[in-house]
């Protein structure tokens, strides 16, 4: 995976051409945390080119393999990230942006300040930057930094998951402890509702029944010009991990849906 200066910091970059070229090309971005753009490349990623579809993947700024510099994790800088790498990789091509989690926030936001670059968005447990957004993340954060200080924390995740899920909680604890990462997210830039309503491209929102948007499943997509959902029953914020299988299946027939002329 090669190492590529995207808005000045050393970003790590995973091009995966299309094995035989429909003319798409699918950007994915990854949550926030322990994730890295290794959640890609072990679902979607191999059978979307396989596919026809070029794959551009990418660990944000402060994840992965990618940089980690003390301060800059607002959104606006995110997105500079994500401007700076299309024009590097894909200059002058619309691209689906498929974001999880906090991936679909960026997305949702590059998609309001770039909308000539993008053709469509499918978006994981994913909202946009709203000022409910950040009140939720703000909660989130601030219960992930307290919950990574404690030992006791590491052992049940352990017990729970994995050894390997350990370790990822562990680097997690450290990048986010070490930057501004968890008291600059929250702060946006946020978008207002008649913001969000502006976004004109088409966007698939994938959700868990019991996921973060289980209070209303249809407000996101109601405000959405094109807006479409599908609901996944019996799961909760872990959809892309858990449902990949029918996670592809769903891209893929979106991207053909929506492929440009």
């Amino acid at each position: 995976m090669p190492t590529m200066l995207v808005n000045n910091l050393q970003t790590n970059v995973h091009l995966l051409p299309a094995q035989r070229p429909t003319g798409e090309t699918v950007v994915f971005i990854h949550g926030m945390g322990t994730d890295s753009l290794a959640s890609f490349y072990l679902t979607l990623a191999p059978p979307v080119s396989a596919a026809g579809i070029d794959v551009v993947s990418y660990d944000l700024r402060g994840h992965g393999k990618t940089e980690n510099p003390p301060s800059g994790y607002t959104i606006k800088d995110f997105v500079a990230d994500l401007d700076d790498l299309l024009r590097q990789v894909a200059p002058g091509r619309r691209v689906h942006l498929v974001g999880n989690s906090f991936g679909g926030t960026l997305a949702y936001s590059y998609a309001w300040l770039y909308p000539e670059r993008v053709r469509s968005i499918v978006c994981i447990e994913s909202e946009p930057p709203t000022e409910e957004w950040a009140r939720k993340m703000t909660e989130i954060l601030d219960h992930a930094v307290s919950f990574l200080q404690k030992e006791e924390s590491y052992e049940w995740i352990e017990a729970a998951y994995s050894a390997h899920h350990r370790r990822l909680a562990r680097l997690a604890a450290r990048r986010i402890t070490s930057t501004t990462m968890a008291e600059e997210v929250p702060l946006g830039p946020l978008m207002t509702l008649d913001q969000v309503r502006s976004i004109d491209c088409p966007v698939l929102s994938l959700l868990g029944r019991d996921g973060y948007q289980a209070d209303d499943l249809d407000a996101l997509t109601s405000l959405l010009p094109k807006g479409e959902r599908h609901v996944f029953d019996g799961q909760g914020h872990s959809v892309l991990v858990e449902q990949h299988r029918q996670v592809r299946e769903l891209l893929l027939e979106w991207v053909a849906r929506h492929a440009g002329s």
